[in-house]
């Protein structure tokens, strides 16, 4: 943390003299411009490299991570110099397939006989945020506040194939079959305020704070599960309880620092 300090404020310190000069010596514009882009990501990376320029530490590679907790991508689009809207999305889905090796339990089946118990999981993951900003300032330091909403959806299931018959494996047998998670949707908005330093044109380090509301509702989800009683074997199909939450507090990962590219 000392180090990110000192950096920042060496940063401040060295274009000091610049600060009116909105214009680079190649005659490079400082600060955003109509019909602009931008694209954020985690400025603690950045800092703490070149952070460690100031003292004998090993300037190990940076990372560049996402902005959020939620792993969307962030940018911004400028409609003029003190106007921009704000975008984040994540969208995602993924599957997770594993093989286990079992005893063979069929009647005739050899010692040391295996068969193949096959889980599959796979999930869905949506996160779309949008928003106004709205700048002020005219040098390379500004200060900015607006609004944003966002979205979010969750899915995940379970699917299990087994290598031996239900039967073979005696009364009194259970497994599941699949296994399905409710669907949890959330919505949310809040109110931002922060401060942006550009360092270089078009390169910026800024610091945000949100206050604003989140309402999650978790569905119903659903498991099969197969079973044998020694005579026959069948499937049941058991609900799981749902679920809803209500926040509205100031952000609950605390506030967010982050290094800006526009172009």
């Amino acid at each position: 943390m000392k180090k990110k300090v000192l950096f920042v404020a060496a940063l401040f310190t060295a274009s000091f003299g610049m600060a009116q000069d909105l214009t680079s010596k190649k005659g490079e514009t400082i600060l955003p411009e109509a019909g602009d882009y931008a694209i954020g990501f985690d400025a603690n990376p950045f800092l703490s490299y070149f952070g460690n320029m100031f003292n004998s530490g090993a300037n190990a590679p940076f990372s560049a991570n996402f902005t959020n907790a939620n792993q969307a991508i962030y940018g911004k689009m400028f409609t003029d110099a003190n106007n921009a809207y704000r975008l984040g999305l994540r969208v995602g889905a993924g599957s997770t397939t594993t093989t286990t090796l079992v005893a063979d339990a069929s009647a005739g089946a050899s010692a040391g006989d295996m068969v193949e118990d096959e889980a599959k999981t796979s999930g869905f993951n949506l996160v779309l945020s949008a928003g106004k900003e709205m700048r002020r300032g005219n040098t390379r330091l500004q200060g900015f506040y607006g609004a944003e909403a966002m979205i979010a959806l969750t899915t995940s299931k379970t699917e299990n194939t087994y290598g031996n018959d239900i039967e073979d494996l005696g009364a009194g047998a259970s497994r599941v079959l699949d296994s399905k998670a409710g669907t949890v949707f959330g919505l949310g908005a809040r109110g931002f305020v922060g401060v942006e330093y550009f360092v270089a044109p078009k390169i910026s380090v800024a610091a945000e704070y949100g206050w604003g509301l989140m309402i999650s509702s978790t569905g119903e989800g659903e498991t099969t599960t197969e079973s044998f009683d020694g005579t026959d074997d069948s499937t049941d199909t058991a609900k799981t309880g749902k679920s809803s939450s209500f926040g509205l507090d100031t952000d609950v990962s605390g506030g967010s620092l982050r290094v800006m590219f526009h172009f």
